[in-house]
Order: structure tokens, then C-alpha cells, then sequence
């Protein structure tokens, strides 16, 4: 069955592959750079599409087939220095007060967009195998971001955000947003590296000894899983009814439901089987006293109920009642040659000292563009954005823009957003002015274009 809608058709899909490209931490942002966003976020639309259809999913084949894992790794990687690094001086500089964050917004979006495309396309193990040394790079990614990840235990969406750095300037309230929007999606972004490290986990008879070694030793995978298990951060209590993060959201859960398995739930669980069943993870890891601790702690969780929805933990549960009472022998210590991530070391060690000279760099050259390059932008986007393509990816029902709730009236304007009721909009509206005249603007100029195009 073919799917519905379709972004980009093979042939398109296969030239825009062939033309991906990593950029210097200082061009990120500019026109080329912005191009190839919108070409990445087409890829990644199209993928879950097929995905979604049972389809040919040939954006990983062409993936595969042009080497371009580590493109996409190398561009993961960027943007979360930049953030840590640039992005950090950008909101500090007193001289920078854009017109518009939207050009801002976009490359802290690229990261999830790169995400995502990965959690699609590396469920196989020949996108794993196609990464080849990347692969290092980006277990050590994810599990920065799975660090991050059990770091919020116990704090809430809100208050997480309310830690943000305040910036120096009277009138920021627009680059404050723009943190908390970045807050906001650093968790999403953690999820998906979750799903991302598992299905590296899959597949870990295909790839390098260093990557085993650096999940197990280098990391302690194993333990880092406990955590989640035991803390659950995409699980809360609010106003003493429990609440579950899925699908971009925080969702009430019904008491008949509390005890079912969320598929990040599924995640850890499967990563950790995959970890510490396989003859030679067990040979590799070393369970000693705190490990053997600490990986004890799943015992706790691992009741009738989980397993009836997962069986195959019944193994990991047998596993862990025989580690309880024996000791196993200590890993082999081989010499080996071992294999080290790069990309982001490299990074670092090309932009050490000249942080403060990239923000001012980009401040100047990227992020103050003109109204005419601003339209363009917009215009650009609102060709990616398909609107029909964006419900059909979208799993449930919008929410309004302002309170979160169901909506079922749109912007007729720009036709991008989404209210529960005029009361909604209103309130919004100043909000949303800037960001509806554009893309208005730049619908109507595309409709525009394509009326014009002789047939």
C-alpha cells in the first residue's frame, strides 16, 4: 500500500544524500547551512513515512549507500556544541538584540531533527554497520544525553526550566523564551537518543570491539539504565495523579493503566537484556561489588506484571536471581588497540579560544538577517511544512497553542497553529504576530509562484 503523502520521491531523496555535507561550527546557521536543514528535514519526514507505510524506506538506503551516517552524526554533534559553547555567549551579548529568534530556533531544532532521522533509520543493523567509526561518537553522544536525562529526576518540566540562566539585557524576554525552548527540547532529544542506544545495542555482533568496551567500561551503560529504571524521569506525579511523557507530551494515565510498560519503558528494558545476557557483554563487563549492586536493584521492578508484557525479561530475571548468589570472575584484561571517538574532540580542539569570536562572527554575518532573507526563510519552510504531510506524522489530535489543551480551530491566516477558542487566540496573538506575518506571507508568495509556473 503506498503511503499517502509523499515529501521527497526517490531520485530527489538520493540527490539530496549524495549532497550532504559537514560544516565549520561557524558557518552553522548561514544560508548553505540552512539549506541543507531543510533538505535533512525532508529526509527525516520522508523516513517516517515509509517507515510508518512498510515502504521501501530507500532514505536509508541511500544513506547507506553514499556514507553518510557520519555526515549526519558529524551535524548531531555541532549543534550541541554550539549550544553548549555559542549559544550560551550569543544571549549575553549586549549588542545582539535580533528582529527575529526564528533563524536561532531552527539551528537548535536541527539536533532533533538529526535525532530523529537516526531513531528511524538505525532500527537496522546495516545503517549501524554504515556509521563505521562515527559509531563511537555517537554512543558517547547519547549517553551525554542519557546522563543528562537521569539528571532530572525528580524535577519537572517547569521547574527544570525555571533554572535557566538569566540573561544581562533589560528587553530579553524573547532570547529567555527561546532557552526554555531549548530546555524544553534537550528532553525530547534525550528520549530519542535512548531509542537510538538501544538499537545500537541490537546490534553489537556487528560493530567494533571499542564500542562494546565503551558502553560497558568506558561508561558503565548498564548502571546508567538502572538509573532510569529506578527514577523514570518521563514518568511523574502531578497534583497526585501520575503523568507519562509520550509522543511530545505529558499525558494523565488511567489508574488501570499505571502499571503499563511505555515503549521508553521497552527501551532500557531491552538495552539492558541485550547488554547483560550476551555471552560476550558478560565476558567484557566487570560485575564487581557496585555493579553487582546496582544491577541487583532491577529485581525489584522486574514483577509478574513487566514480564507478562515483556517475556523475555523471564531471562533477565533468572539471570539476576543466579548473580545474586555468585560471584562472577573478573573480565579478561587483552591487550587491545583501542578505537576512540573524534568528531567531537576535533571540534573542540579547531574552535578552542575562539567561542566569543564565533558568537560575535554569527551575530553579525547569521543571526540579524534582513525582513527579505527572514520571508525567504519562512517561504522556504512553509514548502517543507506541508501541511498535509505535518497531520499526517502528527499521532494525535493538535493542541492549542496557548493553554495545551485539544484545539480543533486553526490560524486562518497562516494555518500553522492551533486553538481550543477565540479566548486562546487573542491571548496568543502577540506571541504569534511575528511568526503568522511571515509564514502567511511566504504561503502566499509560494502560491503565488506556483500559479505563475506554466504547465
Amino acid at each position: 500500500m503506498e503511503p499517502t503523502t509523499t515529501v521527497l520521491y526517490p531520485a530527489e531523496a538520493e540527490g539530496i544524500v549524495q549532497n550532504l555535507e559537514t560544516f565549520p561550527l561557524k558557518d552553522i546557521g548561514n544560508s548553505r547551512w540552512f539549506r541543507q536543514h531543510e533538505y535533512i528535514e525532508k529526509l527525516n519526514m520522508q523516513a517516517i513515512l515509509n517507515a510508518s507505510a512498510g515502504q521501501d524506506e530507500f532514505v536509508k538506503e541511500h544513506l547507506i549507500a553514499y556514507g553518510k551516517f557520519p555526515v549526519l552524526i558529524h551535524g548531531l554533534i555541532s549543534v550541541e556544541v554550539w549550544k553548549q559553547k555559542v549559544f550560551s555567549i550569543l544571549c549575553h551579548l549586549q549588542d545582539f538584540n535580533p528582529k527575529s529568534t526564528f533563524p536561532l530556533y531552527m539551528v537548535i531544532h536541527h539536533e532533533a531533527t538529526v535525532i530523529n532521522l537516526l531513531e528511524t533509520v538505525l532500527y537496522y543493523k546495516d545503517s549501524c554497520e554504515s556509521a563505521e567509526e562515527s559509531i563511537l561518537d555517537l554512543i558517547d553522544y547519547c549517553l551525554r544525553k542519557l546522563t543528562w536525562l537521569a539528571a532530572q529526576v525528580g524535577q519537572s518540566e517547569q521547574s527544570a526550566q525555571s533554572r535557566l540562566t538569566q540573561t544581562d539585557h533589560t528587553d530579553a524576554t524573547t532570547l529567555q523564551e527561546l532557552q526554555k525552548q531549548s530546555m524544553a527540547l534537550e528532553f525530547d532529544i534525550s528520549l530519542k537518543a535512548l531509542s537510538v542506544l538501544r538499537y545500537v545495542t541490537d546490534h553489537i555482533n556487528s560493530l567494533t570491539l571499542s564500542a562494546l568496551t565503551r558502553m560497558l567500561n568506558t561508561h558503565n551503560l548498564p548502571c546508567i539504565l538502572v538509573q532510569l529504571v529506578e527514577h523514570c524521569p518521563w514518568s511523574r506525579k502531578n497534583k497526585g495523579k501520575l503523568e507519562k511523557y509520550m509522543d511530545g507530551r505529558w499525558y494523565e494515565v488511567p489508574a488501570e493503566d499505571h502499571l503499563k510498560m511505555t515503549k521508553l519503558d521497552g527501551q532500557v528494558w531491552i538495552a539492558l537484556y541485550n547488554l547483560l545476557l550476551r555471552p560476550e557483554c558478560q565476558q567484557k563487563y566487570d560485575f564487581n561489588n557496585f555493579n553487582k549492586t546496582q544491577l541487583l536493584k532491577l529485581r525489584g521492578f522486574l514483577t509478574e506484571v513487566l514480564v507478562d508484557q515483556l517475556p523475555n525479561l523471564a531471562e533477565l530475571q533468572r539471570f539476576l536471581s543466579h548473580l545474586a548468589v555468585t560471584d562472577p570472575a573478573p573480565p579478561k584484561k587483552d591487550l587491545i588497540l583501542e578505537q576512540i571517538p573524534e568528531i567531537r574532540d576535533n571540534i573542540l580542539k579547531e574552535n578552542a579560544g575562539k567561542w566569543k569570536a564565533i558568537a560575535k562572527h554569527q551575530v553579525k554575518q547569521v543571526f540579524n538577517p534582513s525582513e527579505e532573507d527572514l520571508r525567504e526563510q519562512a517561504c522556504r519552510l512553509a514548502q517543507t511544512y506541508n501541511l498535509d504531510v505535518m497531520e499526517t506524522l502528527i499521532p494525535e489530535k493538535p493542541k492549542c497553542g496557548f493553554c495545551g489543551s485539544e484545539a480543533s480551530k486553526r490560524c486562518s491566516r497562516c494555518q500553522t497553529e492551533w486553538y481550543c477558542g477565540r479566548e486562546c487566540q487573542v491571548k496568543h496573538w502577540q506571541k504569534h504576530k511575528q511568526a503568522c506575518g511571515l509564514i502567511s506571507d511566504a504561503m502566499n508568495k509560494t502560491e503565488a509562484g506556483l500559479k505563475a509556473k506554466p504547465l
